[in-house]
């Protein structure tokens, strides 16, 4: 029985992206950028993060090519950002573990905790405020906190995008795992594009060894 296309691409491009550990690294830096949530909940406020990696993936041309890679348990994809590459991560495990397959697609791609990105929602800035920080905790975030378990460092930059907080404690686990409302999800648009452009200057400004302007 003839394999389908479908089948075929998905095939290609996962030889691809092993060729692409394998290899030896260019002469351009490469960073990994990975967007915390949880698989199977799109449009949670939890999962911004993986929103504005989809976002990210769209500007650069790589929205269709997603693939999954079972060494790590993420959907990986390849992009170029001038002379640098970027490896955007998307886990396919929950929150508080997804810091095992951040850590292990560090390894594969043989970069240090500095050269990974988090992107993650931050329930202490409201809807519409970012921010772009080097290391440090994980203020009560359990993606983060599994992600500096797993990695054994606080270095990573993350790009933290605010959702708000309940005015009662007790509401904030539903409120994570809920979707933004149809007033908040008229924001996000607009939003996920700062975050991308805040994201990629960043980057681009430490590829080319200079001091990024503080978010």
């Amino acid at each position: 029985m003839a394999l389908s296309g479908l089948f075929l691409r998905r095939l290609w491009r996962g030889l691809a992206m092993s060729r692409c550990v394998l290899e030896p690294r260019s002469a351009g830096q490469r960073w990994l950028v990975a967007g915390l949530g949880n698989p199977g909940l799109p449009g949670t406020r939890h999962s911004v993060g993986m929103a504005v990696l989809g976002q990210v993936a769209r500007r650069l041309g790589v929205a269709e090519s997603w693939t999954r890679d079972p060494r790590c348990a993420a959907d990986l994809a390849l992009a170029p950002l001038g002379d640098a590459q970027l490896v955007l991560l998307r886990p396919r495990r929950l929150m508080n573990d997804n810091g095992r397959s951040v850590a292990r697609a560090a390894e594969l791609f043989g970069l240090t905790a500095d050269e990974v990105y988090l992107v993650h929602d931050d329930l202490d800035k409201p809807l519409g405020k970012l921010a772009l920080k080097l290391g440090g905790s994980a203020r009560g975030h359990n993606g983060v906190r599994s992600c500096i378990s797993c990695l054994n460092s606080s270095a990573m930059p993350r790009l933290r995008v605010g959702i708000g907080r309940p005015t009662h404690p007790n509401a904030v686990p539903a409120f994570v795992l809920s979707s933004f409302s149809p007033s908040e999800q008229e924001l996000l648009p607009p939003l996920l594009d700062r975050a991308t452009d805040l994201l990629l200057d960043h980057i681009r400004a430490r590829s080319q060894g200079l001091s990024p302007i503080p978010s």
